[in-house]
């Protein structure tokens, strides 16, 4: 079983920072990619920003050049910095991890969700 545990959300005021953190624990045979969802209208959730294993990443239109994810191997965890947040980025923020718990078990995990909530 693979946990996922996320920290950081909060309420921040509109160009103001926030910077997100996931865990990862349990039985990982392998991390393929760590990323981070929020729901979007339409959809269940839209992809937000995701990096591989092997350091490429991808973000949403609407987040590039605001948001910047990182990942340290050693610790299983990923990052999201978020500058100049905006209310449209008010969200529940959702951990994902597509991993293997044995060389051919492989499967999605999702974290709890953490709030990020931008007001003035």
């Amino acid at each position: 079983q693979v946990q996922l545990v996320e920290s950081g959300g909060g309420l921040v005021q509109p160009g103001g920072s926030l910077r997100l953190s996931c865990a990862a624990s349990g039985s990982i045979f392998r991390i393929n990619a760590m990323g981070w969802y929020r729901p979007a209208p339409g959809e269940q959730r839209e992809l937000v920003a995701a990096v591989t294993s092997g350091g490429s990443t991808n973000y949403a239109d609407s987040v590039k050049g605001r948001f910047t994810i990182s990942r340290d191997n050693a610790k299983n965890t990923v990052y999201l910095q978020m500058n100049s947040l905006k209310p449209e980025d008010t969200a529940v923020y959702y951990c994902n991890l597509d991993g293997n718990s044995s060389p051919i078990n492989r499967r999605l995990y999702w974290g709890q969700g953490t709030q990020v909530t931008v007001s003035s």
